[in-house]
């Protein structure tokens, strides 16, 4: 079953991560052909001053060839 975690920098309300999470879950749902019931959405909040170690050097840049959406942005845009 999909399991999705989104992780993002603090500041969002909890409706918007809410109204994220429930569109997730149908699109995920919609294009694999799951139930929605079969997909689960997890929110994991990290801050701006630990995104490059805890996010973008292990998850985006070490795994590059396996992203299907890349960024535009690199840690020097942000830091």
């Amino acid at each position: 079953m999909p399991h999705v975690i989104v992780k993002l920098w603090p500041g969002k309300t909890e409706e918007q991560k809410k109204r994220l999470a429930k569109d997730i879950a149908r699109s995920v749902a919609s294009n694999l052909d799951y139930k929605v019931e079969f997909v689960s959405v997890a929110m994991e909040e990290i801050g701006r001053e630990d995104w490059t170690k805890k996010v973008y050097e292990p998850e985006i840049q070490t795994k590059w060839d396996k992203l299907y959406h890349k960024p535009g942005y690199k840690p020097s845009d942000y830091e």
